[in-house]
């Protein structure tokens, strides 16, 4: 079995549970479901939505928690803060049971859903964190220092007045990451934080996480479908399907696993047969426009100087593998191992 991929039994993978600042061993979380089956007549029966998870995330770590829809990653995040009691198994934050010490938690992180917000959402952004000034108790001049550092990066100045609900996905995933910080929580859980972000937008949030993870030693848990935030951001990436941990290591290994390509997008001055390049295959041709799939652990550049060297070249771009698909190329070759 390849480095980094869990027995599919235990879910124990690379980090395994080692005394570290955020640990899981063999967590568990079933929900009752009632389904109808007929007039007037309801099936109980379990989901279990996480599957004997066991992993260790060290002080100061930013690691990736991926997987598809409906994996298990919002429900081991809602785990982690509390929101949910586990089914069975362990779980701690620096020391504290979530469940059992909320509110004490509370204090010691941050939390980002992508799809639902912490602020308020008739009230103007500024009131949303005068209000969390005087939930988390902030010294005054931290707050005021906070809350400068935090507008000028995530660029809200002119935000500040409008009411929550007339903000766009993208402005309000901005307030939201500037709310979870504003305490200075020492654990951030990040859960679709660049979803609904322009490409300038994604760019400086993702700078912005680097800053206070290097600066601060801020210990980040990021739950993504962009690979890129993944990529850019973390040494090393979790998978989970399931509710099962199916990989934990580095990212490039979980590539070499799932056999993933990139795609580069070539557009041509004009039509041409299928380009002839190593490493790269055309997969499809639409006019002066052509798909080539490469290895996604290799770099793009020697790629495209080639193309640009031997190809009248007007523009290209290249496309990130879904994760989807990395997953289920990880399936098939378990399969035929």
């Amino acid at each position: 079995m390849a480095d980094g991929v869990t027995d599919g039994v235990t879910g124990v993978g690379a980090g395994g549970v080692t005394g570290g600042f955020i640990e899981l061993d063999r967590v568990e979380k079933v929900f009752d479901v009632r389904k109808k089956t007929g007039f007037l007549r309801r099936e109980r029966h379990q989901v279990r939505a996480v599957d004997s998870i066991s992993f260790s995330v060290a002080r100061g770590e930013m690691v990736g928690y991926i997987g598809p829809n409906g994996a298990g990653k919002s429900t081991t995040i809602k785990m982690l803060t509390g929101i949910l009691t586990p089914s069975g198994g362990r779980l701690r934050v620096a020391g504290i049971d979530p469940s059992r010490e909320r509110t004490r938690l509370a204090h010691r992180i941050g939390v980002v859903f992508g799809q639902r917000t912490t602020l308020w959402w008739d009230l103007p952004l500024i009131d949303s964190y005068k209000l969390m000034h005087r939930m988390y108790r902030i010294p005054d001049g931290r707050y005021r220092e906070n809350l400068d550092r935090l507008v000028e990066l995530l660029d809200l100045g002119a935000l500040l007045d409008v009411p929550v609900r007339q903000l766009s996905l993208g402005q309000r995933m901005r307030g939201d990451i500037a709310a979870a910080l504003l305490h200075d929580p020492e654990v951030l859980y990040l859960d679709e934080p660049t979803i609904g972000l322009d490409v300038v937008s994604k760019a400086n949030v993702r700078e912005f996480l680097r800053e206070v993870n290097t600066e601060r030693g801020t210990t980040v848990l990021l739950t993504t479908h962009d690979l890129q935030d993944i990529e850019q951001l973390c040494s090393r990436v979790m998978v989970i399907d399931h509710g099962r941990m199916m990989y934990d290591g580095p990212l490039t290994g979980l590539h070499e696993i799932g056999d993933s390509e990139r795609t580069l997008v070539v557009d041509l001055e004009r039509e041409l047969p299928p380009i002839e390049v190593e490493s790269a295959r055309v997969v499809k041709v639409e006019g002066p426009r052509q798909w080539l799939a490469f290895p996604a652990s290799a770099s793009a550049a020697p790629l495209v100087a080639r193309i640009a060297a031997e190809y009248p070249l007007v523009d290209l771009s290249v496309r990130e593998p879904d994760i989807e698909a990395v997953i289920s190329r990880m399936y098939a070759e378990k399969a035929t191992s």
